[in-house]
């Protein structure tokens, strides 16, 4: 190999490298105890899948308008969350029992 094919390979090695790093990077990683829908916040949100920096905030905001969540289904509320997309969150949230 010469030097140009072997510049050429490393540059190629450190390129998918770099792709590789960069996706295991932004993979979640779930909370290992669910999220309490009224007193997350969005960064937390943003832990559970389904949930990027969008919905995190549209989650916080519908909670400072319409008061605490009473269950988890009160998600479907939001603009373009579905039924399905609940059902993937619900594992990692909650909410808590009002006192």
């Amino acid at each position: 190999m010469n030097r140009r094919g072997a510049f050429l390979f490393a540059a190629v090695l450190l390129f998918c490298l770099g792709i590789a790093s960069v996706a295991a990077a932004q993979k979640k990683h779930p909370p290992g105890v669910p999220l309490d829908l009224n007193s997350a916040t969005a960064v937390q949100l943003q832990q559970v899948p389904g949930i990027g920096p969008t919905l995190a905030k549209r989650i916080v905001t519908l909670r400072e308008k319409s008061g605490p969540f009473r269950r988890v289904d009160d998600l479907l509320a939001l603009p373009r969350v579905t039924r399905a997309a609940v059902e993937k969150m619900r594992p990692y949230l909650t909410v808590a029992p009002r006192q």
